[in-house]
């Protein structure tokens, strides 16, 4: 396979009627954007904080997402996605460090998270109607992580859909009765909905499906706005799902990630959730959203999800054109850089507790701050239940129950 570099790129929002949003270039190694004049027409802000609607050439002043603005960095897999990539190109002799941003947002396509496409898409498409296997595709997955196998690379990546994050996972298409798994990519079968469906990776133990099923129904419980999640039962494993909200039936829905948003590095965590209920207020100007936002940040720091990095905030862009906070998502117990949290309370990061969560309520006048966090109290009490339901293994039942002092 000859390497020919992506040089000129369109862009496209389909979420709804399909309309053209602008056009990606690639000059002199700097990314260029340029907005389509029907689209500023519109109205329609895809990106309000660092590309406003306005006409003329775009070259973002920092090098954060390698000189792409990060509205379409958010396209872009993370991790997993990204490996598979790289190791998919090299198969056919492409070196990966030739590729640039706009080659790997050509490999997305029609086909990533939230509702932006890119032409030319380079993509492939499975459209193939057979039910997915669970194990075979986690002790695939594995065999990656290993270094070994090169014949399944193409396969999943069809299959991770551009998802972002770095344990392995699949895009698919799960019927209602969650007995069946087909692929994802292809259109949506009558009687199923898209969900992402994880698979453990090699520092994991044993029950990290369950133990993130287990935090989803405990958010649930907390008043977190969670999509629907299930924990799949395979002959040798169980895996965690999700169902996604950055679609309905086979509409697209716009998306955009907090790091995208304001351009913070989720590499390097500099953020505080004063930052992020700022932001919340200043995109939704809705007290209700900042809410929402207060609840998952008392939920992250009570029960020691201490990986809330910039790049597990995200906003969609409702039918009415206003942004709203999106639901919880990656949550589970985790151990944060340094082992601090990675978004900080209040300034502080090592050990945040009740008392920075209420001065944080009190900071933003959250007058139904002292409700929500006694709500979140109460549920994350519940740990051992909600654990047993899901069935986490007694010795993480145990040491979680540690860590969060219940």
């Amino acid at each position: 396979m000859t390497y020919t570099p992506t040089e000129l790129l369109s862009v496209y929002l389909d979420a709804g009627e399909r309309q053209k949003v602008g056009r990606l270039a690639l000059k002199d190694r700097r990314i260029l954007f340029e907005y389509d004049p029907a689209f500023l027409d519109a109205g329609v802000e895809i990106s309000p904080i660092k590309l406003p609607l306005k006409t003329g050439v775009f070259v973002c002043p920092d090098m954060i997402f390698d000189g792409l603005y990060g509205v379409f960095n958010d396209s872009l897999p993370d991790g997993w996605g990204r490996l598979l990539l790289d190791r998919t190109v090299e198969k056919y002799g492409i070196n990966r460090r030739e590729l640039t941003a706009l080659d790997r947002l050509a490999y997305v396509g029609a086909h990533g998270m939230g509702a932006l496409s890119y032409e030319p898409d380079r993509s492939i498409a499975n459209t193939n109607g057979s039910d997915l296997a669970l194990d075979k595709l986690a002790e695939e997955s594995a065999l990656v992580l290993a270094g070994e196998n090169e014949e399944v690379f193409e396969e999943l990546l069809h299959l991770n859909g551009s998802s972002a994050g770095a344990r392995p996972k699949i895009v698919a298409q799960v019927s209602k009765d969650k007995k069946r798994i087909v692929h994802g990519s292809q259109k949506l079968q009558s009687g199923f909905d898209h969900w992402i469906i994880k698979f453990p990776s090699s520092t994991d133990t044993r029950d990290a499906g369950a133990i993130e099923y287990a935090y989803s129904l405990m958010a649930k419980d907390a008043g977190v706005e969670m999509p629907e999640t299930h924990l799949f039962q395979a002959k040798k494993g169980r895996y965690f799902g999700a169902k996604r909200f950055d679609r309905h039936g086979d509409q697209r829905i716009h998306m955009h990630s907090l790091s995208g948003l304001i351009h913070a590095d989720h590499r390097n965590p500099s953020l505080d959730y004063d930052t992020i209920l700022r932001v919340v207020l200043v995109l939704t100007k809705n007290i209700v959203e900042a809410e929402k936002a207060y609840a998952l940040a008392c939920f992250n720091v009570l029960t020691h999800n201490r990986d809330d990095h910039a790049k597990n905030f995200s906003f969609l862009l409702n039918d009415h054109n206003e942004w709203v906070f999106a639901p919880a998502y990656d949550l589970t117990f985790s151990y944060g850089p340094g082992g601090e949290q990675s978004t900080m309370v209040m300034g502080e990061g090592k050990n945040p507790g009740a008392e920075h969560l209420q001065a944080l309520g009190k900071e933003h006048g959250l007058k139904n701050a002292p409700d929500i966090l006694e709500h979140v109290q109460k549920a994350v009490s519940c740990w051992r239940k909600h654990a047993d339901k899901a069935g986490v293994t007694a010795k993480s039942k145990a040491e979680i129950a540690e860590k969060i002092g219940v």
